[in-house]
């Protein structure tokens, strides 16, 4: 080993610095650092090529999730119509808070998104979100567009598959 070349062992793992270096430049600012800088440097180009490689392996865990949620979901996206397998029992009268609960919580779970993303994307809190879901409370005008558009919908497009859904229940 020679006066240019720094090893480092750190749990287990050996790094050669002249392999981690991209330029003659970088060498000559090396060669100007202290034993302890040049190991701090080291140790700090490691903690990025780590971070890339958690990134990488983050996007790609996250792809196979979404592949997988598409083969699930027939390769449809959560935008499909609402079909009256979906609906309640005949014996049961579907109201319109309930029918709009249903179709919410539809196509927030049809997207994969939690009550949490959005309840904060929307401006509501995730407890009243949550009752809205159930058909426990009502939606003013104003909340059913921030929520609509937290899901990537219009509230036209929103309570027409309202409208269907209450079809689907009554036939």
């Amino acid at each position: 080993m020679n006066g240019t070349e720094t090893m480092l062992t750190r749990t287990g793992e050996t790094y050669d610095a002249e392999s981690a270096a991209p330029s003659a430049e970088y060498n000559a600012r090396v060669r100007d650092l202290t034993p302890a800088q040049r190991r701090a440097v080291m140790f700090a180009q490691q903690q990025v090529l780590r971070a890339k490689a958690a990134k990488r392996a983050k996007e790609e865990r996250q792809a196979n999730l979404n592949k997988m949620w598409m083969a699930e979901d027939g390769v449809e996206t959560g935008r499909q119509r609402l079909n009256a397998q979906d609906s309640p029992s005949a014996t049961h009268t579907v109201s319109l808070r309930e029918a709009l609960g249903h179709v919410l919580r539809e196509l927030r779970t049809n997207d994969h998104k939690t009550l949490r993303e959005v309840s904060e994307k929307a401006g509501v809190s995730l407890g009243y979100l949550s009752e809205v879901e159930r058909g426990q409370k009502e939606a003013s005008s104003e909340l059913l567009s921030s929520i609509a558009e937290a899901l990537g919908m219009g509230v036209p497009q929103t309570l027409r598959m309202v409208a269907d859904y209450l079809e689907s229940t009554q036939e």
